[in-house]
């Protein structure tokens, strides 16, 4: 698969830093990526482009009224199609705060661990080429 064709990747992060890393991890596992600091922008971002995104990768905690939470309903209810993993080093979801196909991985993480958990849990026609090999 080539850059060209891969898959697109939203995540939604408001740390510079940890948005930084988040796009190379998810670029290295063979996505192309959207980047959004806040619910409210990766709202709208999925309004244009949803028919190329795959996986919204997003943290709960984010400035400007949308938690990582309420923006995984919302994709769930109006883009079903994508795969949403919800990021976080302070809060573990309880019962209800994700949709039920949503999945949860904790900070800090690191580049195994997210690869690990996106081929375990991406439909194979979903997964970019690198993950494809992930064991």
């Amino acid at each position: 698969m080539s850059l060209s064709t891969a898959p697109y990747a939203v995540v939604v992060e408001d740390d510079p830093i940890i948005m930084m890393e988040t796009t190379f991890i998810l670029e290295d596992a063979g996505f192309r990526v959207h980047e959004s600091f806040d619910g409210h922008e990766a709202v709208a971002l999925l309004g244009k482009h949803w028919e190329s995104v795959v996986l919204l990768f997003s943290d709960v905690d984010m400035p400007g009224g949308m938690n990582g939470f309420a923006l995984a309903r919302h994709v769930a209810e109006h883009w079903p199609q994508i795969e949403i993993v919800i990021a976080s080093g302070h809060v573990c979801p309880e019962e209800g705060d994700m949709p039920d196909r949503a999945t949860f991985i904790p900070k800090p993480f690191n580049q195994r661990m997210v690869h690990e958990h996106l081929a375990e849990i991406m439909p194979d026609d979903k997964k970019p080429e690198p993950l494809r090999k992930v064991i």
